[in-house]
């Protein structure tokens, strides 16, 4: 480690901050500036960290490289201070700014916007700003997964320049701000993949189910409310023949109510109504070979349900648009209340997992203080108490327990509380799905990422169909749609694209995902494992020939491409860089075969028609 000294160090100054008197002097300001040893590759100028703590001078720095071009920038403290770090780098061939942030546009914003807050429900504290080939220009992450980190990052009109700001409250007793700051020049995605890499380093992780990581089915879109055990079971039927290994039961388990909203949520008792014996029809659906979960809105105590009574006094905010109020998890008996009650769907009724929603809305931007009774001073201490302490329970019970979070709460310090992170709902969205999708995978770490719920129009054509399904491909697909009312071509498309999830999942799943564009919205992704790349084309452009002396390819053996083909154009241009040949076999929507043959590639360009939704599988010799 390398201990940077605190160059032209000011004396305190007065700070000042938004609608404070003029006049008022309580707060200090101490600016120093950091060498980090980095040189930013566009114009060869070192990149130095300009910092401002609030409220005290005794702090300290830290500079240790870590890899050619990435450094890890820390900041301790004596005093509890807020420190701001803020950097710039030239915005020279800037084409897009990623963050995990399901809100945010990929356009370059402005350096005015307001900071957005990432803690333990929300988002994930890091950000890339992307230039030309997806080249990373800056990539930075903070090593706080738990507090609220505030990340600003925009242009700076005056000197078109890229600002980044990442700001955090310090205490002598607390963590420190840690940045990782990556100026290597890689593909974005590469540098995400080692931000992940370095939150995981000593977080251990229980492992995901392997029925986890296969085809879903959940019942949201397909049947709302309108759940009972007939209709669960019979699409659970349909869906076991298909190719999933899970079924996920939504919101009407819980209540006779089929007015939508929330009103009726928080004592998670069945409806009996609809659900007379819950632990006979999930051992029905066991039968049937899926694993079941069951859905839990957790935060939310609704205005009409009994239990609303015993929180009087116990509530972080109101939510009257959703007909129900979020409960405070610094209070011990909120905790236990949503403990005991979530815990029964896998003690008491044999469920394998529970779908977790609305997590989010523990993320309050201006918590009130602690109430009397509460045992924890912040929310996200007490949110993270609540998701360790039911994890241990149904771990006691079930220890391959499958537990889905959703976007847009997927920071690394929910990863030991989850087993797989769901795409926030984009219904008939299949562009916005695959984004979604994308975003998650480059950040969810050792989670299974599955797709916001798979919908279309009972008019929609088979090929229609494959396009929703290969818009998911890079994911766990959730199939939402009745499997009754499908036409055969339907069917068919669904059976085959499902079977490719499940073939593939290895690549699909675990493979080196490099999506193309993220100011274009992915138009091109590819996943590459040892022997088989997959790659999904949404516009058309060509695909490009995984190159023989790839570090992924390093495995003897012939080489396998895949291509779906989501788009309408049916020409797709393969380019090779030498005289090779290949077997081609070429699918439809429904995994008829329409040709297979024996291609003699050239170097440059080689068109082969592939269907709307199809498939090409190319195998090359070794």
């Amino acid at each position: 480690m390398t201990t940077a000294p605190d160059a032209t160090t000011q004396q305190p100054v007065p700070a000042w901050r938004p609608n404070s008197p003029a006049d008022d002097t309580s707060g200090t300001a101490v600016h120093r500036q950091l060498a980090t040893g980095l040189t930013h590759p566009a114009t060869g100028h070192p990149l130095t960290l300009h910092l401002t703590a609030l409220g005290g001078d005794r702090w300290h720095t830290a500079v240790t490289p870590l890899d050619e071009g990435v450094a890890l920038i820390e900041v301790t403290a004596d005093d509890t201070v807020t420190v701001r770090a803020e950097w710039r780098v030239a915005c020279a061939g800037a084409t897009a700014h990623w963050t995990p942030d399901t809100s945010a546009s990929r356009w370059l914003p402005p350096s005015w916007i307001a900071p957005r807050t990432v803690s333990l429900a929300h988002g994930a504290p890091v950000t890339s700003l992307v230039g030309t080939h997806d080249r990373a220009l800056c990539t930075a992450a903070a090593g706080e997964t738990t507090a609220p980190v505030r990340i600003g990052a925009g242009v700076v009109e005056e000197s078109g320049e890229f600002a980044f700001t990442f700001e955090q409250d310090l205490t002598p007793d607390g963590p420190p701000l840690r940045l990782r700051v990556d100026l290597s020049g890689r593909h974005f995605a590469a540098t995400l993949r080692d931000v992940t890499d370095w939150w995981a380093e000593g977080l251990h992780h229980p492992g995901v189910a392997p029925a986890a990581r296969m085809p879903a089915y959940s019942t949201w879109y397909s049947l709302h409310q309108n759940v009972d055990t007939a209709a669960v079971e019979r699409q659970a039927a349909l869906a076991a023949d298909l190719g999933c290994e899970s079924v996920i039961v939504d919101d009407g388990w819980q209540t006779t109510d089929r007015a939508r909203g929330y009103g009726h949520c928080g004592d998670w008792e069945p409806n009996t109504a609809a659900f007379p014996d819950l632990a006979a029809h999930v051992a029905e659906v066991h039968r049937l070979g899926l694993a079941y979960l069951l859905w839990y809105a957790v935060p939310f105590i609704g205005r009409h349900n009994p239990a609303r009574d015993r929180f009087q006094g116990m509530i972080l905010r109101e939510e009257p648009h959703l007909d129900a109020a979020v409960l405070d998890p610094r209070h011990p008996e909120v905790r236990a209340h949503l403990v005991d009650t979530v815990a029964r769907a896998v003690e008491e009724w044999g469920m394998d997992g529970v779908k977790l929603d609305f997590l989010d809305r523990f993320a309050v931007a201006d918590p009130p203080p602690a109430p009397a009774g509460a045992d924890h001073t912040t929310v996200h201490g007490a949110v993270r108490r609540l998701l360790a302490d039911l994890d241990a329970r149904l771990r006691r019970t079930r220890p391959d327990v499958i537990v889905e979070h959703r976007q847009p709460y997927v920071g690394p310090g929910l990863w030991p509380y989850a087993t797989m992170v769901r795409a926030v709902d984009c219904p008939l969205s299949p562009a916005e799905n695959r984004q979604r999708v994308v975003d998650c995978r480059l950040t969810a770490g050792p989670l299974a990422v599955h797709s916001d719920m798979i919908m279309w129009h009972p008019a929609e054509t088979p090929e229609a169909v494959a396009v929703h399904l290969v818009n998911a491909l890079f994911s766990v697909p959730q199939i939402s749609v009745d499997l009754a009312a499908q036409t055969p071509g339907q069917l068919a498309a669904l059976r085959f694209w499902l079977d490719i999830f499940r073939r593939h999942a290895d690549v699909l799943q675990h493979g080196a995902l490099e999506p193309a564009r993220p100011d274009l919205g992915y138009p091109l992704v590819r996943a590459a494992g040892p022997h088989t790349t997959v790659v999904a084309r949404y516009a058309p452009l060509p695909v490009a020939l995984p190159d023989r002396d790839d570090a992924t390819s390093a495995a003897p053996g012939p080489r396998t491409l895949l291509v779906a083909n989501a788009d309408p154009d049916p020409t797709v241009l393969l380019t090779a860089v030498r005289p090779e040949r290949a077997l081609a076999l070429v699918q439809d929507c429904r995994g008829e075969i329409l040709s297979e043959t024996e291609l003699d590639l050239v170097p440059g360009t080689n068109p082969v028609t592939v269907p709307t939704g199809g498939l090409l599988t190319l195998t090359r010799e070794g």
